[in-house]
């Protein structure tokens, strides 16, 4: 029966700690992966990957065993009642001696539990520093800062041991404290064993003084494992932190149409928005509407919140005030997957994930082969890929590395024209790159996406000079709003001032000269 008892328990105990880290893991995936942008804005890579590998590896594999041990405290009971019985004098300071351990424990455990947290703080600027140094690698080395780097990593690994060194001295300190109250245990039971000895007989007596030498360990090991698992569920308690931070808005709500948006007529009504809350306004009620297949161009200093613009219409950053309709439905009453799925965007700075060529340009296996190639015609990449022995097929490194940055924004681009919805983004997209490929992805969007309402923000002047308008953003605000040709008429416009700048007016003026 106790086998059958030993086993059914461990059996027990092994399925109910699979399923709890499982349910925490799950939890802590599913949330952190449906965050708001803002908060990968505001939080160390690092933190995210402490809860994902050490709190998480706590959870599966050392928490399990620490609870096991614990329950071991029942061994502990059953001896002072078995001292109890065969002494029943050893009673008195039995009480006592519960209280004494019970507020060491205390002590004890609330010291080690902050102690724990602080060991988890500092344990992740270690893998942050230690991930952007490896991402980073080629400038360090450039620079030639390789000391300094390795001399930040050390510094950081030792400030966290000294903190490990304050829990092993922590722990020490429990450790003598609890052999001297297992000393008094082992007296008293000795004492009492003598003092009744003409009432209870030997054997009695030699139970006694038995169990009362493994009480000083028992209970030693009693009291470190309650501690443990007080400190490791720390473990858990950052998990949950994580599992329950706000996440953005629904990602399905009301059906849409599959057609939608059949048109591109854009529509911003008093617009607002903040990037968190107590923060003032970067968008401060702007007003525009864009018909369909319209062009616009949208400029402005730093600051003056064009790429706030691009991240509302994506719900990145939602509305503080106000309304985006895009033919007809506002789209703060659509979930985020309807929305995102249904528009464009050509990004500043390409993002690629790690797998195939053709994972990269069709993610979710939507079109067939010949789509995909045509893609890759009008994106100018067509005989680069059919240079590749694999094709279609060839293994894209973590983040586009073995290709070059203007390959990476021509892939970005063969996914847009394979999308091609009917409002297309583009943000900053040719900034990073050089003036051929510049030229090359400008004309694509020319001639591809002439039935397409296409917003550009700009950081060269010259790819919107043929927009149908522009809109001059200043200080979250729309300061003009025209054509560019009429902007340009305006020696007092800000636009002029921007293109003078830049040097457009000095080049028309010469032209001009040229042809007199």
């Amino acid at each position: 029966m106790q086998g059958i008892a030993i086993v059914t328990s461990a059996v027990f105990f092994a399925i109910g700690a699979l399923r709890s880290a499982r349910n925490l893991h799950n939890g802590l995936l599913r949330n952190t992966m449906r965050l708001a942008m803002s908060f990968f804005d505001t939080t160390p890579l690092g933190r995210v990957m402490n809860r994902f590998s050490k709190d998480t590896d706590v959870i599966d594999a050392f928490l399990p065993a620490v609870m096991n041990n614990w329950i071991w405290m029942f061994s502990v009971v059953a001896i002072f009642i078995v001292i109890s019985i065969s002494t029943p004098w050893f009673m008195s300071v039995a009480l006592p001696i519960i209280i004494l351990y019970y507020f060491i424990q205390k002590f004890y455990v609330e010291t080690s539990r902050q102690l724990k947290r602080l060991e988890s703080t500092t344990r992740s600027p270690i893998y942050s520093h230690f991930s952007e140094s490896i991402s980073g690698q080629s400038t360090i080395r450039a620079y030639n800062e390789l000391q300094r780097f390795t001399i930040e990593s050390e510094t950081k690994v030792d400030h966290n041991q000294s903190i490990s060194y304050q829990s092993i001295a922590a722990n020490r300190w429990l450790g003598v404290r609890l052999e001297i109250v297992g000393s008094f245990v082992v007296l008293s039971a000795a004492l009492f064993a003598v003092l009744a000895r003409e009432t209870i007989g030997e054997e009695i007596v030699g139970l006694s003084i038995t169990y009362a030498l493994q009480i000083s360990m028992l209970m030693s090991f009693f009291v470190r494992m309650t501690t443990e698992v007080e400190t490791n569920i720390v473990a858990v308690e950052r998990v949950e932190e994580y599992s329950n931070l706000p996440q953005e808005a629904a990602w399905k709500t009301v059906d849409v149409d599959p057609s939608w948006p059949q048109k591109g007529v854009v529509e911003f009504v008093n617009f607002q928005v903040r990037y968190r809350e107590g923060l003032d306004l970067v968008l401060k009620g702007i007003n525009f509407a864009v018909a369909s297949q319209e062009k616009i161009g949208i400029v402005g200093r730093t600051g003056a919140g064009k790429s706030s613009l691009t991240l509302s219409l994506f719900r990145i950053i939602e509305a503080a005030g106000g309304k985006i309709i895009i033919d007809g439905l506002d789209i703060s009453q659509i979930g985020l997957h309807s929305l995102r799925s249904r528009l464009t965007i050509i990004p500043q700075d390409p993002v690629l994930f790690s797998g195939s060529l053709r994972m990269n340009i069709d993610p979710f296996n939507s079109y067939p082969d010949d789509a995909i190639w045509t893609a890759l015609e009008h994106s100018h990449l067509k005989s680069f890929v059919k240079g590749l022995a694999d094709g279609l097929e060839y293994k894209i490194s973590e983040g586009g590395e073995n290709l070059s940055v203007g390959q990476r924004q021509l892939v970005c681009l063969a996914r847009a024209l394979l999308r091609k919805t009917k409002v297309l983004i583009l943000d900053e997209a040719t900034a990073a790159i050089d003036i051929e490929t510049d030229e090359l992805i400008q004309n694509t969007i020319r001639t591809q996406f002439t039935d397409c309402t296409i917003l550009t923000i700009a950081h060269r002047l010259n790819t919107i000079m043929d927009s149908d308008r522009i809109i001059v953003l200043d200080q979250g605000m729309i300061a003009e709003f025209d054509s560019p040709q009429t902007l340009l008429a305006d020696t007092n416009s800000i636009f002029y001032g921007m293109a003078k700048s830049s040097g457009l007016i000095e080049e028309e003026q010469d032209d001009v000269s040229t042809n007199n």
